[in-house]
């Protein structure tokens, strides 16, 4: 998959070894930070303090580097595994790999960060269909996470294969744990804003959302057409189709 408006980390110097970096962030970090992470639902038993901003500077300069992005996230601090996220490299990572990490999601914003690394890896259709259908509440929001992801920002996948989440978005639209069922609210909400196409048959699929007999699948399909169906969003589609 090829990244859309995704900015590159330089590669300029040797990188640093893990201590190094583990060193490094811990001089940045602000553990006033952890309360207000806590308060956004983050897990933050592990975590040390540092904003996104801080974290992506450092990924920038350090580059892709999947051994050390795999030595990251076996210290188990959380913003040295949300760094790993960041210097995975999508191209080398293995499916061996992805599934390890699978098994230590716990938290939403350590799924939505490394969901990138995965989305734009050849795995990602592939555990769109199997993590779609896990039990665990933060690998299956990754399952939706990655079809958010592939919407929005890879140009070089089809309608078609975007089209065929549409059963699952349909399939997974009961399950009312409050981060799965954001997660299946934006796989809807970004497919249907990709183009004029997909837009109509994102509102179709809402629209049968919101029919059945359950109140998380009404809140998904209410919440979506209210993006999709509003003038922003049409307007945008038009502009672009023309």
């Amino acid at each position: 998959m090829k990244r859309q408006d995704k900015q590159t980390p330089t590669q300029k110097k040797p990188h640093p070894g893990v201590d190094e970096i583990l060193v490094r962030l811990r001089s940045i970090a602000d553990p006033k930070l952890l309360e207000q992470e806590k308060r956004l639902g983050i897990e933050i038993e592990s975590g040390l303090g540092i904003s996104i901003w801080d974290l992506r500077k450092v990924a920038k300069e350090i580059g892709y580097d999947q051994p050390l992005a795999e030595q990251l996230w076996k210290t188990g601090v959380r913003e040295a595994r949300l760094l790993a996220g960041y210097v995975a490299d999508p191209d080398t990572i293995s499916e061996a790999t992805i599934e390890r990490w699978a098994k230590d999601f716990n938290s939403w914003d350590i799924v939505d960060q490394v969901a990138d690394a995965i989305w734009l890896s050849p795995f990602a259709l592939q555990k769109v269909k199997e993590w779609s259908k896990r039990r665990e509440e933060f690998v299956k929001r990754a399952a939706f996470v990655i079809m958010a992801g592939l919407a929005a920002t890879v140009k070089d996948i089809s309608d078609t294969e975007l089209e065929k989440f549409f059963p699952i978005i349909i399939r997974e639209s009961t399950d009312d744990r409050n981060f799965v069922k954001k997660a299946v609210n934006w796989a809807l909400r970004n497919i249907g804003k990709r183009n004029a196409s997909l837009n109509r048959k994102a509102i179709a699929t809402a629209k049968q959302i919101a029919k059945m007999d359950d109140k998380t699948a009404q809140w998904i399909a209410k919440d979506a057409l209210k993006e999709l169906m509003s003038d922003k969003v049409q307007l945008r589609l038009k502009a672009k189709k023309a």
